[in-house]
């Protein structure tokens, strides 16, 4: 039964509702794994707010995901339906980005959060391998219910004016276990006393919160200063990538895995790794001394590598960074992975300008605080220019470290460490990097190796969006030139037009429309998009708009200057086609005559409050057949109507029937009760782009004749 979320929904009450949610959907499906993630107005990144049976740690890398990254829940919110990966082999094909951060066997579904035209997320679960090969009826209705249930209670809260916001750190669902008996827990631990050979168990976190005597023997450390630890963490000869690789193996594919550690001197001990929901129970016992063994198969150096996430978190770094676009889009995603994956408190990203220094991204820090510090000197004595001045990281494990070397330099809140990292790349400055951390901290060897790997890629990616940034301004500066900067003032006609570009990452587009005087009593409207989103296509708009503007000022039919303009595309040549749509409109008499070249169709609001979708006759796009006709619709425009000429950017949902939306957005037409033509364009682009994120262009082109204006 659908459940409401019910009236008065407070923000705590909702969120303990969706952990409810979460827990069912668990309980009924069997999944080991689940994460439910929140889309956040008036931001382009989707955040995680739930877990249930995986750590914050392991999932640190989705934190915060692009709403254009290319992974499974996304897929399914802009597709509306479940997204399905039988195998670690599909998800690897399909989504590279992740076969490389969570190489493991599991299974994984993502279904999307939906409402109407509302998209307010997605949920994530995983099942151990050994599940079947398809999901089962009565686990799809349980995804289908927990993911309505869900969406209900972000509808709700939106309506009450407190949408639902992730926390700045995902909440995790406790595992329901049963309550043990006293006495059977004290046999319990006796029984494991008396075993000859070590039990331990660990949280999802990785922390041990048991040991027995034999365990403790084996690893030659006392209880005390093992427990709420984690092991790799606390025993140096333990810190190897195979031991926190088996845990993370152990958690996500919930299968056995063992290894061999060597505790100094030369003593071998095997650790074999048993998983479910609640942790992991380990078994360790004396193990034979191999006479070879391949890599990673044995830990024997205590030289302190390079941690198992950390090497993940790097990867999955350098892949996100390959999406990144302009220097903003690394910026943030350089803010979104780093807090949450490395631990630090406080982040800032800055780019070298001039001779100076400009913060382009801040994570922990306030605003005042950063901006002191924007357009600093590379010649400035801070430790920022030092460290790109010499192309040395510069680190200070502890506040009396910092202070000492700058005893001036202002320290924010009780920050207790702080690293420096020089972006550079070939030699070149490109900026700066600055961690800071409320714990002292000892920057080991293996730590700072991560860090200055991580500033190596940012350096490369900001390179690289420069250079982007640099020829989408100048592409930008073409389009925005061949647009029409402001519309003519026509006697006895309201216009407003909006033009909203594509998401970041995208080129730009050949979106383009138009209001053109004809005489003192008429004038014509256009409207169209160019294939394709790139220069070519801003050219050929421009080329397009002009032949439109020069036959509709002659009082030709639109479906004559269509034609016209067609045999022009056609001899051309130019290997893109056009959508178009021109309306003559008569003010005098209160009439329009439209003709359509295979663009969208235009809407209708009528005075008494009812609107259309106006189907009219549909044409050959332009640039096709140098012949084709376009067929003239006349029809009445009375004063207080509305004609609505749009691009398909306003009305394409990846995973909706175009008819379905374009429906949609004619019955919002007729409920949004406003005099004001401009307030009326905001409120249909905010409608149409509050769901699912898109990616295309909007031009969206409004008119209403109005005798009072004269």
């Amino acid at each position: 039964m659908r459940q409401s979320a019910g009236p008065g929904l407070e923000p705590g009450v909702a969120a303990e509702r969706l952990d409810s949610v979460v827990a069912d959907v668990v309980r009924e499906t069997g999944a080991s794994v689940a994460q439910l993630f929140l889309l956040q107005p008036g931001e382009r990144v989707l955040r995680l707010a739930l877990l249930s049976g995986v750590s914050r740690q392991i999932t640190a890398p989705w934190a915060r995901i692009p709403v254009d990254a290319p992974v499974p829940v996304l897929d399914a919110m802009r597709q509306r339906r479940l997204v399905w990966l039988g195998s670690q082999e599909e998800l690897a094909r399909r989504y590279p980005r992740l076969g490389i951060v969570l190489p493991y066997d599991f299974m994984l579904a993502a279904a999307p959060l939906t409402s109407g035209a509302m998209v307010w997320g997605g949920i994530v679960l995983l099942w151990p391998i050994w599940h079947p090969p398809q999901l089962s009826e009565h686990e799809r209705q349980a995804v289908t219910t927990c993911c309505r249930r869900a969406a209900d209670l972000c509808e709700l809260a939106a309506q009450r004016g407190r949408p639902l916001r992730a926390p700045e750190e995902p909440r995790v669902l406790a595992p329901q276990l049963a309550e043990a008996d006293p006495a059977e827990a004290r046999s319990a631990l006796r029984f494991t006393e008396r075993l000859p050979v070590g039990c331990c168990a660990l949280d999802l976190e990785g922390r041990l919160t048991f040991i027995n005597a034999a365990a403790a023997n084996l690893l030659d450390a006392g209880a005390a200063c093992l427990v709420g630890k984690r092991p790799w963490e606390v025993l140096l000869w333990l810190h190897h990538p195979v031991f926190e690789e088996g845990y993370r193996a152990a958690v996500i594919s919930r299968q056995p895995t063992s290894f061999t550690a060597v505790r100094p001197p030369d003593t071998p001990l095997l650790f074999q790794l048993y998983p479910d929901g609640s942790g992991i129970s380990i078994l360790i016992t004396p193990a034979a001394q191999p006479a070879a063994t391949g890599p990673g198969q044995q830990l024997r150096s205590p030289d302190e590598p390079v941690s198992a996430t950390g090497l993940y978190l790097l990867t999955h770094l350098a892949a996100a960074l390959t999406q990144a676009a302009g220097v903003r889009d690394v910026a943030e995603r350089v803010a979104d992975q780093i807090v949450p994956a490395f631990g630090p408190q406080g982040l800032v990203l800055m780019t070298t300008e001039e001779g100076r220094l400009h913060i382009i991204g801040h994570r922990g820090y306030s605003t005042d605080f950063v901006h002191r510090f924007d357009g600093t000197p590379l010649t400035s004595t801070t430790p920022t220019a030092h460290a790109l001045s010499t192309s040395t990281p510069v680190f200070f494990p502890t506040f009396a470290d910092f202070q000492r070397a700058y005893p001036a330099a202002p320290r924010y809140e009780e920050r207790n460490a702080w690293a420096f990292l020089p972006l550079t790349v070939s030699g070149r400055p490109i900026g700066s990097l600055v961690l800071s951390y409320d714990q002292p901290r000892p920057f080991s060897p293996a730590e700072r190796a991560i860090l200055t790997s991580l500033a190596g890629l940012i350096a490369q990616a900001l390179d690289r969006a420069r250079l982007y940034d640099a020829k989408h301004a100048l592409a930008h500066t073409l389009q925005t030139g061949l647009l029409p900067h402001t519309l003519p003032r026509i006697h006895g006609l309201d216009v407003a037009a909006r033009y909203l570009p594509a998401g970041r990452g995208m080129d730009i587009g050949g979106d383009f429309y138009d209001l053109i005087r004809c005489d003192a009593t008429s004038a014509a409207a256009a409207i169209g998009d160019v294939q394709g989103h790139d220069p070519t296509a801003a050219a050929l708009m421009g080329q397009v708009r002009t032949a439109v503007h020069a036959h509709a000022t002659t009082g030709t039919s639109p479906g004559d200057v269509l034609a016209r303009t067609n045999r022009l595309l056609t001899d051309l040549d130019p290997g893109l086609f056009t959508s178009c749509l021109i309306a003559h409109l008569d003010v005098a008499h209160h009439r329009a005559r439209l003709a359509n070249a295979g663009h969208p169709p235009p809407l209708l609001a009528h005075p008494d409050g009812h609107a259309e979708v106006l189907r009219l006759p549909p044409g050959l796009l332009l640039g096709i057949d140098p012949d084709a006709d376009y067929t003239t619709t006349e029809i009445p425009l009375p004063p207080g109507t509305v004609l609505a000429l749009y691009t398909d950017g306003l009305v394409e949902t990846p995973g909706t029937d175009i008819d379905d939306t374009t429906h949609d957005l004619a019955q919002y037409l007729a409920q949004t009760r406003t005099q004001d033509l401009d307030h009326l364009a905001d409120t249909l682009i905010h409608h149409a782009t509050q769901g699912a994120p898109r990616h295309d262009d909007i031009a969206l082109l409004l008119i209403r004749p109005n005798p009072h204006n004269a």
